[in-house]
């Protein structure tokens, strides 16, 4: 009886979460152990045999460890056709060995970016068992250990997983050359190609509707609060919970004071600012109660108990809900009473929010139907004071134009065509025209919300007034002073229209689209 061939598996790992219940399985199951460095002095240590890979290349580990298993022979039994005769002959020939498991992992590059941490050998032998993998297991992730040992232990081994675990695998080495091809970029906005690392962080309730499926993922080296999100308490998130809590982010982080956003369909229908995050959320919700219904309330600061009464408070007077609360932290009491004012609410936390600025390469993306487009990210709105000019009669007092640039802040993370109206005195919108096609009907819905508190107040346009139109209802409501871009064949009509009635204007010779 021929004797039978044995049976080889390379474990070569980062991650040695399982590592060595999986080794103890292969054995078991027949498999001889090729390893290397740290994963073959762990799984010694654990009293399985290895087989230094030393042994296999037949060179020793070279040049500070940049050369370890790149080798014709280790390459070689990964790659060779089980399939094809004259493969097995030469491989017999050349004393090849079959490697028909290849568990290897890389190390996070974004975890401590420099050259001697982009690997080479790991790569190469995760490309190679990928590519054959009608004929080699390839396993980059330790969760999928499990797995393979139960359908290797019953034989139960499709080509169908096969080919999951290979395009697990690429997607792997993807994620991997990406994040080094941006670090080694030094300085190109725009290359002709262009990788988006990222990492599935957890799968959403649903899409944007139920009929619909979504995931969330992030980059590798992302700074964004969102990489510590944490569901607290309550619903899980669907793909419209999850970007209308980016889109509160986008709002309060430009500010270092406690600041509030009320947010309906990634838009703020409230954003306040307060001494206090109580004071802040009041205002918030106050600017536009009836929109606030079933919003989601998004907080640069600690969430206190205070700040419940007022969500409570919100529910109790108009029979109001609220779907989400997201915020960096929030107290213990807080915590408690915000669990009985809604048991289907959602309660998040994530990092510290971090005051929005343009730091290096920094990039902001939009999907578009095939692909996506890059620009530059929008932060670096308190540089652009410095540009703006009076250009009426009346000068702006010291507190209008103090008002006038929050709500510049305001109106930057308001979906465009947008106009807003901020009350006089208060840090908070009072009324918020937003996706409109036309800007006077911005202006006019805005003007509408804010009734009685459009007298005095400031009113913000994110780009030009085409015509007069919009100056004209602004005076008629009583609005005391205008932010708006400038720029417009008609801008002498505006400037005479706000001269009229004794408005002051500032062009900021800066457009504010979000969209």
């Amino acid at each position: 009886m021929a004797r039978k061939s044995p049976k080889y598996a390379l474990l070569s790992v980062f991650d040695k979460t399982g590592i060595i219940e999986f080794a103890k399985t292969l054995t078991d199951l027949g498999f001889r152990i090729i390893s290397t460095g740290g994963t073959a002095k762990v799984l010694a240590e654990n009293k399985i045999p290895v087989i230094p890979i030393q042994e296999i290349t037949k060179n020793p580990e070279s040049f500070n460890g940049r050369i370890k298993t790149i080798s014709f022979q280790v390459e070689g039994g990964i790659l060779f056709d089980r399939g094809n005769n004259e493969h097995r002959r030469q491989a017999r020939q050349l004393n090849i060995k079959p490697i028909d498991i290849v568990v290897c992992n890389l190390y996070p590059f974004e975890q401590k970016n420099s050259i001697e941490n982009i690997d080479v050998g790991g790569p190469t032998m995760i490309r190679a068992a990928a590519k054959n993998f009608k004929h080699v297991f390839v396993i980059i992730d330790p969760k999928d250990y499990k797995q393979v040992g139960e359908r290797l232990k019953k034989k139960t081994v499709s080509q169908r997983f096969r080919k999951k675990l290979a395009a697990k695998a690429f997607a792997h080495l993807s994620l991997y050359d990406a994040q080094i091809a941006s670090y080694l970029n030094t300085g190109e906005l725009f290359p002709n190609e262009l990788n988006l690392p990222g990492r599935k962080i957890l799968d959403l309730r649903y899409g944007e509707n139920p009929h619909q499926k979504a995931a969330f993922y992030l980059q590798p080296n992302t700074k964004s609060p969102l990489a510590n999100l944490k569901r607290r308490w309550g619903r899980e998130l669907s793909f419209v919970n999850l970007t209308d809590i980016n889109a509160g982010l986008e709002s309060v982080s430009f500010f270092n004071e406690p600041a509030a956003a009320i947010i309906k369909h990634n838009s703020p229908c409230g954003i306040a600012l307060g001494k206090r995050v109580e004071q802040a959320l009041r205002r918030a919700i106050e600017a536009d109660p009836e929109s606030a219904f079933g919003g989601v309330i998004v907080l640069n600061s600690k969430l206190t108990l205070r700040a419940v009464h007022i969500i409570e408070a919100f529910k109790d007077m108009r029979k109001a809900n609220i779907d989400i609360v997201a915020c960096p932290d929030i107290t213990k009491e807080a915590f408690e009473l915000l669990q009985k004012v809604r048991k289907s609410m959602g309660i998040y936390t994530f990092s510290k929010v971090k005051r929005q600025k343009s730091k290096g390469k920094s990039l902001n993306y939009k999907w578009i139907n095939g692909g996506f487009a890059v620009q530059t990210t929008d932060h670096e709105v308190e540089k652009s004071f410095k540009d703006w000019k009076v250009v009426t009669a009346k000068k702006p007092t010291k507190k209008q134009l103090e008002q006038m640039r929050i709500a510049w802040k305001f109106i930057c993370r308001i979906r465009s065509n947008a106009v807003i109206v901020v009350d006089k005195n208060l840090p908070m919108t009072r009324g918020i025209g937003s996706g409109q096609t036309s800007r006077v009907r911005s202006a006019k819905i805005a003007l509408e919300q804010a009734g009685k508190y459009a007298k005095g107040a400031i009113l913000a346009s994110d780009s030009f007034f085409p015509f007069d139109d919009s100056v004209k209802l602004a005076a008629k409501a009583g609005i005391a002073a205008i932010v708006q871009q400038g720029g417009s064949v008609n801008d002498q009509t505006s400037i005479d229209a706000a001269n009229n009635a004794g408005i002051a204007m500032i062009f900021t010779n800066r457009r504010a689209f979000w969209h």
